[in-house]
């Protein structure tokens, strides 16, 4: 009998074999390639130089046995000692010639695949800043970073080695084809015999290749992702001892990836011998019928040494074709899942007719609240009392249109006022925030800031409007110093340590062990919770936002800490509009508005003091807060 574990074990191996299951098998597209090659338009000069010296060499390769051919049918034959040496020599410069233009062809073909990979990764990037919230909660990180790695190097294969090798071998093929059919077209026809033959296998084996190849590829990005997911949740892995259960699910992923690629292999081992057997029957052939005519005088046998050694050239690129074929297979599934993602339109965008949030602080507030400086020379500008002021009419949201989270939200928030939201897990606290700062937009209703719906205002002005510190902030690698400065690159040092010295950490930031100029490390993990967000805090202070969203911003800090931010709370909420999620209380005792929110409605609104007084659940949270928090 199979455990419930097990069967949850198995449906989440099913579910990341089937997440990204393809419905249609497509091997070559000239419409992708025809896309890939806009990429390069910044070298179009060479991409058409790199196409003429792609044909020349298609003709040089057959061009050297023709010319040897021709040696021994000419001199070598009428023991032209004289002619031998010419000939030589001319054989010597074409293959000079030929080594010559490999060099350019080649370092072209780099040149062009290193700007498409290039271009490419650079739209993979945009496009994915581009995306709302709603994108990263379906699309797994695993799958981008699929996406630039493997997809793209794959795309890189397929332009700078499989496409032009493959123009070479075909013009090899047709130049070496024209050669014998002028030399004797009888003997040729013996060739084309044979040609339904090789169509008729590639058309067979196309198909297999094209599916396992996909499948690879597919199997591959969930790979990825399970990898990427189970390192970021390293701790929970650890934590809950799932190291061997989570280990066995990524060995069955792997075991779907090899079994793809071994199946994609064996294809390819049985389509590579038979293409050669068949060249080798082709050679059996000439063999047969060239001498049967070389016997009847119907050609001479310099014309049949022409031919034989015209016709390992268009028999060789046969089998380099063969598996070319199959790695541009790979390449056009890779391409196909790139632009696939490129290609994925955002769910919302700012309306073309938007504009930008206007900041009154830029016409009266320099003049009405003037700057002043600190002891070191940094400047602390006073908050001006410019808050925004925000509405919200009867809107409701979900993440899934059909599911709710926030019904019929009323509420209004005048500039400079501190909102609390205070509610259970779940009730759509964070619904509201994300609302707030146009991560997601309200499904039914308005959210109006400064009077104006918010679709009617671009995202880039009003997020520069607007700063945030939440529970597990993310810090990108580079030191504190240039974490801080994220909000406003253009500050200097002494703007930084004023900006902490205002919230009263400075002293906190210069322990580190190299001060500002500590590496905080990927994600942040060269620092503890508490030091993230003071670096946090302060990154907000300098930010001088009219909008301040904290979601348990000192969740993460100590009690002794967070005494000590209390009052740089209040310098840095003075004058501003706030948001304040908490699960202490002595964040949100002063606010202006408490909101008690319950399964996305409202239940509650007041002062801290007048709902305790009243005696409902915001009181019934106090009590609860009081026993888990707050001191005895």
């Amino acid at each position: 009998m199979t455990s419930p574990g097990k069967i949850n074990d198995l449906g989440l191996v099913r579910r990341l074999r089937d997440d990204e299951d393809e419905a249609l098998q497509k091997p070559l597209e000239w419409g992708l390639i025809r896309r890939l090659f806009t990429f390069t338009a910044p070298i179009k000069g060479k991409v058409w130089t790199l196409a003429v010296l792609t044909l020349i060499r298609s003709a040089q390769l057959p061009a050297l046995g023709w010319v040897m051919s021709l040696i021994i049918k000419g001199p070598i034959t009428g023991r032209d000692f004289a002619g031998i040496a010419l000939g030589v020599a001319g054989y010597g410069l074409l293959a000079l010639s030929t080594d010559g233009l490999f060099h350019f062809r080649q370092r072209y073909a780099l040149e062009i695949g290193e700007t498409v990979v290039n271009g490419l990764r650079a739209d993979i990037f945009a496009q994915t800043l581009r995306q709302p919230m709603s994108f990263f909660h379906r699309m797994k990180i695993g799958r981008i970073i699929g996406r630039v790695t493997s997809d793209v190097e794959a795309v890189r294969t397929g332009i700078q080695d499989v496409l032009f090798v493959s123009i070479i071998q075909f013009g090899s093929m047709i130049f070496s084809a024209a050669v014998m059919l002028w030399t004797d077209w009888v003997l040729f026809l013996v060739v084309l015999a044979m040609a339904p033959v090789l169509w008729l296998l590639n058309r067979h084996f196309r198909v297999k290749l094209s599916h396992y190849s996909r499948a690879s590829q597919e199997s591959f990005s969930r790979v990825t992702a399970t990898l990427a997911e189970s390192v970021r949740g390293i701790r929970v892995t650890q934590g809950f001892v799932r190291q061997e259960t989570n280990a066995g699910l990524f060995r069955q992923l792997l075991s779907d990836h090899a079994r793809y690629n071994i199946a994609q292999a064996r294809t390819s081992a049985i389509l590579t011998p038979l293409l050669e057997l068949n060249s080798q029957f082709f050679v059996a052939s000439l063999l047969m019928f060239g001498g049967w005519r070389v016997f009847n005088g119907d050609m001479t046998m310099g014309d049949l040494i022409t031919f034989f050694l015209l016709a390992n050239q268009f028999f060789a690129p046969i089998s380099i074709i063969g598996n070319q074929y199959n790695q541009a297979l790979i390449a056009m599934a890779g391409a196909e899942r790139v632009f696939r993602l490129i290609d994925v339109r955002p769910e919302w965008e700012d309306d073309p007719a938007a504009t930008d949030l206007p900041d009154p602080r830029g016409n009266i507030g320099a003049a009405t609240i003037p700057p002043r400086s600190d002891q070191t020379g940094g400047v602390i500008r006073a908050p001006d009392l410019a808050g925004a002021r925000i509405e919200f009419r009867s809107v409701t949201f979900g993440y899934n249109p059909d599911k709710p989270v926030l019904h019929d939200i009323n509420f209004t928030v005048e500039p400079g006022q501190m909102v609390a939201l205070v509610g259970h897990t779940g009730s759509g606290k964070s619904s509201i925030i994300n609302l707030v700062a146009k991560f997601y937009l309200a499904a039914r209703g308005e959210v109006r800031i400064d009077g104006r719906e918010i679709r009617t205002l671009t995202s880039h002005s009003l997020h520069r409007q607007t700063g945030m510190v939440q529970q597990q902030n993310l810090l990108f690698t580079g030191t504190v110093l240039e974490n801080i400065r994220l909000a406003k690159p253009d500050a200097t040092e002494a703007e930084v340590r004023a900006a902490a010295r205002q919230l009263d950490c400075l002293d906190l930031l210069e322990t580190l062990p190299q001060g500002f100029a500590t590496e905080v490390g990927e994600r942040g993990a060269g620092l503890s919770l508490g030091q993230r967000q003071l670096v946090c805090f302060t990154r907000a202070m300098i930010a001088d936002p009219r909008i301040v969203i904290l979601d348990e911003a000192t969740s993460s800090i100590d009690a002794l800490t967070e005494a000590r931010l209390q009052k740089a709370l209040v310098e840095l909420l003075r004058g501003r509009t706030s948001f304040v999620v908490a699960h202490r209380l002595s964040t949100i005792r002063h606010a202006d508005l408490v909101l008690v929110l319950d399964q996305g409605r409202i239940i509650e609104r007041g002062t801290h003091a007048g709902l305790l007084a009243q005696a409902g659940p915001y009181a019934a949270l106090h009590r609860l807060f009081v026993q888990m928090h707050e001191p005895a």
